[in-house]
């Protein structure tokens, strides 16, 4: 039974059309598939200029002609209401709306339309689909966080079900919750792990404690695709070491779409079907194949929300033997965190806090930045950069949703400051140890 297609028609996504559309690119030649990439770029600027207020207002100076003319779009640009952001037709009841996890420190609400988002369903079914992974029918064992609010808790619960996996806890990365996802594995069939990577280099250290190949108790295990924090060559050893699998690197960001996917050959392999992507000098201008420049990107599909040449805060390279058609990222500077080390001795994935920080991220877009330090085993520091000073009431609220993601007895200090600083390649890490 096809379930986690029929979840996604239910929700309005029509993924059986996608599919085809998909595929229908994917067939096109060189030279049509060139002319396909410039009627998207051609149709989706003229679309915002004509039908949304706020793009229209932002690119005001921009040459319809001139693609180079289109000023670089950052998530500071989108740091309002959405209201204010939304194209004509479209309203937050009719959308797909979401929240930026916040990983890069520039937190934002964002939409897609509904076809938008099925064409991206369509796009990670059919990498996945190289390793032999359907979504409908593979067991997926997944490392995410989950909200630990009743009514947060049981909608992802529900919607695990529907996509038929199981999640982890990434909260507790200690030996005794290992030992509880080993028996999992033990007592299930499952066919591919995907999740941030810090947790899952966390469970490969396990293993390798235990003398323990995951494909000996789970021989179903097909592959492991790991997503959201830099992934790096040690850490892939070990894990395809521990697990007996292929890992695979997943890049991409959840106000667009899949960005890149590495394949079997271990190419990671850019999407163009669905957006372009860009690798841009300071001033916005395209720099050579092997140098590095800033990751600009062009939704094809998204006409209820702009991202048009959006920063999307990474620094990245194409390789030298990358085509219009298939281009390839060499090289990203992406989202490393750290791991959280708390005074029981428990450890914690540093996207938890994408959890935690949830509560400050309001649709007014009073907060615009935010890190997060640990000082000690127990003092974190959460610096933030915003309109207002956070109300006691806010800083309270993000001390208990700390101690409830961690553990009771910490100490949490706040800090407004003017401006945060930033690593070499220009991102904010949202949680760094001190440790």
């Amino acid at each position: 039974m096809r379930l986690f297609d029929i979840s996604l028609k239910i929700n309005g996504f029509e993924i059986d059309k996608a599919k085809k559309v998909l595929a229908e690119i994917q067939k096109k030649s060189d030279s049509d598939f060139k002319t396909y990439v410039d009627i998207k770029k051609r149709e989706i600027l003229k679309h915002h200029l004509e039908q949304n207020p706020f793009y229209k207002s932002f690119g005001k100076d921009i040459d319809i002609e001139n693609w180079e003319s289109i000023p670089i779009m950052t998530k500071r640009h989108l740091q309002q209401p959405i209201e204010q952001r939304l194209s004509k037709e479209f309203t937050a009841e009719n959308v797909y709306l979401n929240k930026t996890s916040g990983s890069s420190g520039d937190p934002f609400i964002f939409v897609k339309d509904k076809w938008c988002h099925a064409m991206t369903w369509a796009q990670i079914m059919d990498r996945f689909s190289w390793y032999n992974i359907d979504f409908n029918s593979s067991k997926q064992a997944r490392f995410y966080g989950i909200p630990l609010d009743k009514k947060g808790y049981y909608k992802e619960r529900i919607k695990d079900f529907f996509s038929n996996r199981y999640r982890f806890s990434i909260f507790d990365l200690s030996d005794e919750s290992f030992e509880k996802t080993l028996q999992k594995f033990k007592s299930t069939s499952f066919e591919f792990i995907n999740g941030y990577t810090s947790p899952i280099v966390q469970f490969a250290k396990f293993l390798k404690r235990k003398e323990i190949v995951l494909t000996d108790i789970c021989p179903s295990l097909k592959v492991c695709i790991v997503t959201s924090e830099m992934l790096f060559g040690i850490d892939k050893t070990l894990m395809e070491t521990q697990f007996g699998i292929p890992v695979v690197n997943e890049y991409g960001a959840s106000e667009l779409d899949l960005i890149a996917f590495e394949n079997p050959k271990g190419d990671w392999v850019v999407n163009t079907e669905t957006i372009l992507v860009e690798i841009v000098d300071a001033g916005g201008n395209l720099v050579p194949h092997g140098k590095d420049g800033r990751v600009v990107i062009t939704s094809f599909y998204n006409k209820a929300h702009p991202f048009i040449r959006y920063d999307i805060g990474d620094i990245g390279s194409l390789s030298q033997q990358s085509t219009a058609r298939q281009p390839v990222l060499e090289k990203l500077t992406g989202r490393t965190n750290d791991i959280v080390i708390l005074p029981s001795g428990k450890k914690a994935a540093g996207l938890t806090f994408y959890y935690i920080t949830k509560s400050v991220i309001e649709n007014d877009g009073n907060v615009s930045e935010f890190i997060i330090e640990q000082i000690t085993l127990d003092n974190f520091m959460v610096k933030y950069v915003s309109k207002n000073r956070l109300t006691d009431e806010q800083e309270s609220n993000v001390s208990n949703e700390i101690e409830t993601y961690l553990e009771p007895g910490l100490k949490i200090d706040f800090k407004k400051v003017k401006v945060l600083k930033r690593t070499k390649a220009g991102k904010l890490k949202q949680f760094v140890s001190k440790l």
